[in-house]
């Protein structure tokens, strides 16, 4: 059995945060914080680290869209703005803000649940995404320090590319390390094979 999704709350009138609760809560949800602050909304994510936010744009504190910014800058969680709001230019402000889902009051329960899961899914596929990157970077880096790596062995060492290569890779087996990892030591720490290698 899966593990119900997490959400936090801000709302500032209380009767729509009770209402939401009590439906999210129906529903399957687990509704791990309330506020009817966008401060707090920053600070109930930071500390609970849900799968989804659910902000009002009008709020003390700062308002919805300054929250959903701050949650979505870093990473924390999905963002859904549910506001009596519909003008374009706050739709735009909110889509810019990192909110991932917009439904406007009075809404129905069957257009929040659509909306929840919506927000959701993007969340894991922007979160995947960024993880791919990062996987890609890594990787560019990795084969920078190897090619560095490789030249300095070939310069100082006055070895081919082939015994260079097959150094770092004797060395990563030997010592149970990445290559990447033993062409930081040629590099960085004067790492040299030794005269009978």
């Amino acid at each position: 059995m899966s593990t119900p999704t997490r959400v936090v709350i801000a709302e500032d009138e209380a009767i729509i945060r009770l209402d939401l609760k009590e439906l999210l809560e129906e529903e399957g949800y687990d509704v791990v914080a309330e506020t009817g602050r966008g401060d707090e909304a920053i600070d109930l994510a930071r500390q609970h680290k849900p799968d989804l936010a659910i902000l009002d744009i009008k709020m003390p504190g700062v308002d919805g869209l300054e929250a959903a910014r701050q949650i979505s800058a870093e990473r924390i969680c999905a963002v859904l703005i549910l506001t009596a709001f519909s003008q374009r230019d706050l739709i735009d402000q909110a889509r810019d803000a990192g909110a991932l889902a917009y439904l406007v009051k009075p809404f129905q329960r069957g257009d929040l649940i659509p909306a929840i899961e919506v927000a959701k899914a993007r969340y894991a596929e922007l979160t995947a995404l960024e993880q791919e990157v990062d996987d890609l970077e890594e990787q560019l880096a990795a084969r920078k320090a190897v090619d560095r790596a490789k030249g300095v062995l070939m310069d100082e060492c006055d070895l081919e590319e082939g015994q260079a290569w097959r150094f770092l890779q004797a060395t990563a087996m030997d010592r149970r390390v990445k290559i990447h990892e033993v062409a930081r030591l040629v590099v960085e720490e004067n790492l040299r094979p030794s005269a009978g290698e």
